[in-house]
């Protein structure tokens, strides 16, 4: 079984997605997948019937894989998105899917869906220049997260303890770009340097952890210089990202829940988790656990690798 990951470069998304490619690597060659990298600007698209050649990569057919998996996350370009869509269907199956990533990429357009579907989440507000300070202070009021509506990893999310801080911020943003797309959520105090992670996978989580902000943060990222600590699950947090990922479609997530007095909100959904704190806190094999999932999802039963490490190879007749 042949698979690609797709990653941009230019965004410098390898170094951040370095752990889990490695894994992926790692684990591709114990269960027998080939993993190849491959960067979206790579590939050459064309819209015709004749499929075969209808994708280049540096300028010439390649055979397809079974599967991709893009790595590129929120900060997938419109290019990238073209790629993965042009492969989907020539029959390519994504985890995840195209439109899925594209949905959790926009902050703002995940938060309604999650509204819609009746999920708890902090209130959110879109920012319109001249912005009306007032009616942020009445709706929200302070303190105030402010955020980029696209971005990963904690970056382009800024905490404004008071007005006059959220002025100055908006003011820097008016003179240097003022076109800037940002989103405004009410501070959950519970919260401030924590929240959880919760790691689903085709339906069902099989992880947990809380990130904890390094002192004078309030950013828990992990990538921030957080740490991390394992989480008991609980009915409510196991709900909350099973449904979230169902909501999106995502078959591969990481749902971060803001803690809100004894109950959780829905803070965002990431296509394509890091899982090196999963792995190393939790004790859980990711990496395996995804080569798993996917060949059941393909119907590739000719080596599933149990969790105690030992490999069955079943009948001839179910190889593909």
């Amino acid at each position: 079984m042949e698979g690609w990951i797709l990653f941009s470069e230019k965004q410098g998304d390898l170094k951040k997605s370095s752990y889990a490619v490695k894994r992926l690597f790692e684990e591709g060659e114990k269960s027998g997948v080939e993993i190849k990298v491959y960067s979206p600007d790579r590939f050459d698209l064309t819209v015709t019937r004749e499929d075969r050649k209808s994708i280049l990569l540096d300028g010439k057919p390649v055979a397809l894989p079974d599967f991709i998996l893009p790595r590129m996350g929120s900060m997938a370009t419109y290019f990238d998105l073209a790629v993965i869509r042009h492969l989907e269907r020539m029959g390519v199956p994504s985890f995840n899917s195209s439109s899925s990533v594209e949905v959790v990429g926009d902050k703002l357009f995940s938060q309604q869906i999650l509204a819609q579907g009746n999920l708890p989440v902090p209130k959110t507000m879109l920012v319109k220049f001249p912005v009306n300070v007032d009616l942020v202070e009445k709706r929200l009021g302070f303190p105030i997260i402010v955020k980029t509506v696209y971005g990963s990893q904690g970056s382009g999310v800024f905490l404004c303890d008071s007005k006059k801080q959220f002025l100055n911020l908006i003011q820097i943003v008016e003179a240097t770009k003022g076109s800037a797309h940002i989103i405004l959520q009410e501070f959950i105090e519970g919260s401030k340097g924590r929240d959880l992670r919760v790691f689903t996978l085709g339906g069902r989580v099989i992880g947990c952890v809380e990130r904890v902000a390094k002192e004078g943060e309030f950013k828990a990222n992990f990538s921030q210089g957080g740490s991390v600590k394992p989480f008991a699950l609980t009915p409510e947090v196991e709900w909350l990202a099973v449904e979230t990922s169902r909501l999106f479609n995502l078959e591969i997530a990481g749902i971060d829940l803001l803690f809100d007095g004894d109950h959780f909100k829905v803070c965002e959904a990431n296509s394509s988790p890091g899982f090196e704190t999963i792995e190393q806190v939790a004790n859980i094999d990711v990496a395996k656990e995804i080569y798993h999932f996917i060949r059941i999802r393909l119907g590739k039963f000719e080596k599933i690798q149990k969790l105690n490490n030992t490999s069955v190879d079943l009948d001839d007749s179910c190889v593909n």
